[in-house]
């Protein structure tokens, strides 16, 4: 396999017409300017909540998927997370609520009554294909592990062609940045290339959270029953 060049990208490093940064979820909303491609808010989670996910036990980090109103989000996600055995506390309420802060902006910039939610532990290469995504918007932020790397215009075409082959420079996302990403379904023809970093043989477990709007492939609107069961997946 080729060698790369990885690099994370640091606060004013983007002069790249179409990519936006802020130092605040409200600055987000940028997302929304005519030309924008990707959005990306730098940011720091409390170390004692980094720590805390660092030591969660990998069996019991969520892997789960949710279609729901922002403010459905809490009660959702402390069910959730009770399934999957994730420690309850001061730390995991933490993390619903920078989740729910989350869906709340991600539904407000894309003007959506629902959120397509998923909350994922991977310990495989899950997307490691550079691709655009068939969507008009999503959000992603890494809770835990290597975050999601991505391909500047000038190089895209050929990271799609090359793939592992590829030998440019790719940009990496920081661990809790949270960047929305337009796709190949926003009209504007193009939409960022990016990946999920290969991890086979690492020994790490990341925790992605990927926001989505509503489509025809969608869970159904939680609560769907009275059974977790329908609405967990």
């Amino acid at each position: 396999m080729a060698m790369v060049q990885t690099q994370a990208i640091e606060a004013g490093a983007l002069p790249e017409m179409g990519i936006e940064t802020c130092d605040s979820a409200d600055g987000l909303s940028v997302f929304n300017r005519h030309g924008t491609e990707l959005a990306v808010w730098r940011r720091a989670l409390p170390p004692q909540l980094r720590a805390w996910l660092e030591d969660v036990d990998p069996a019991n980090l969520p892997e789960h998927r949710v279609l729901l109103r922002p403010s459905d989000m809490p009660v959702a996600m402390e069910s959730l997370l009770d399934e999957c055995g994730m420690p309850a506390g001061d730390m995991r309420d933490l993390l619903i609520a920078d989740i729910h802060d989350l869906v709340s902006h991600f539904a407000d910039i894309t003007r959506s009554e629902f959120v397509d939610v998923r909350l994922e532990r991977i310990s495989h290469d899950s997307c490691w294909k550079f691709h655009r995504d068939n969507v008009a918007a999503r959000l992603l932020t890494t809770y835990r592990g290597p975050a999601t790397e991505w391909i500047r215009a000038p190089y895209a075409e050929q990271a799609l062609r090359e793939q592992k082959e590829f030998d440019g420079p790719i940009e990496t996302l920081h661990r809790n940045d949270v960047a929305i990403f337009k796709g190949s379904a926003a009209g504007s023809g193009n939409g960022i290339v990016h990946r999920s970093p290969p991890i086979v043989g690492t020994g790490h477990t990341r925790l992605l959270l990927c926001l989505n709007q509503r489509t025809e492939i969608s869970p159904a609107p939680w609560p769907q029953s009275d059974d977790t069961e329908a609405w967990l997946r």
